[in-house]
């Protein structure tokens, strides 16, 4: 079996501060203080365990960031 490696990719991401739920394209998951919200690469929004976000992403320098689009609507409130 073949190995690869992820590509890096910049995100926009957020800590939440309250609860949330958020249309996925898996369907509405729920976000809750302290998980982060992320922005992919093609504006899809999915709410992060703080657990894991520290583990997958670390702080880029402005030099290295590339916006991604920032898009509210699919945040459903909560």
């Amino acid at each position: 079996m073949a190995k690869f490696r992820k590509k890096p990719v910049v995100v926009d991401a957020f800590r939440l501060t309250q609860r949330v739920q958020i249309l996925t394209i898996e369907g509405i998951m729920t976000g809750e203080p302290g998980d982060w919200l992320i922005v992919g690469v093609e504006g899809e929004q999915y709410p992060c365990k703080d657990s894991i976000f520290q583990a997958t992403y670390e702080p880029v320098s402005a030099a290295d960031a590339v916006g991604t689009p920032w898009d509210q609507k699919f945040v459903l409130g909560g």
